[in-house]
């Protein structure tokens, strides 16, 4: 167990770094096409594109470190009120419906990748990017996440028994 904790929470860091460098170079990027822009009155004509590819591939990168951390949005409007052992049983039961959910979104973008692979999808840009490489961070993202949930569960029940 002790393995599978660590092992997911280093994926979920390196995930972290890879989404921090993603957005370092979508802001490069936006920098360089206001810099061409205003000194040379042309345009890289992708900035807009992979801006997007960028910001979406740092928050699926992103999803499992932040579970990890407690920085998503949580209500506790409830919560707050409630004893310890009863925090505990909701975190695991919504921890538990949470994974479900996880789950179908990882089995849809799953598809919804395969699909753009198998039809060779290209942008509709200047590039021509084929969609399906842009696409892969979504089920690699929903992938981490569904692991630091898992792990939160099985921590949540194991301090339960």
């Amino acid at each position: 167990m002790k393995t599978l904790y660590n092992l997911v929470n280093k994926l979920s860091l390196w995930g972290a770094y890879l989404s921090s460098i993603l957005l370092v170079s979508l802001v490069l990027l936006i920098l360089t096409e206001i810099f061409i822009r205003y000194f040379f009155n042309t345009s890289t004509l992708i900035a807009d594109e992979y801006s997007g590819y960028l910001f979406l591939a740092s928050v699926f990168l992103g999803l499992s470190y932040t579970f990890k951390e407690n920085a998503h949005i949580r209500i506790n409007i409830l919560t707050s009120r409630m004893s310890e052992k009863s925090n505990k049983f909701i975190d695991i039961f919504a921890g538990s419906i949470t994974i479900v959910v996880l789950l179908f979104a990882l089995y849809r973008t799953i598809l919804f990748t395969f699909d753009s692979y198998e039809m060779e999808m290209l942008s509709e840009s200047v590039s021509q990017t084929p969609l399906y490489l842009t696409q892969l961070v979504m089920p690699l993202g929903l992938s981490l996440f569904i692991l630091s949930v898992l792990i939160f569960v099985i921590k949540g029940l194991k301090n339960d028994i």
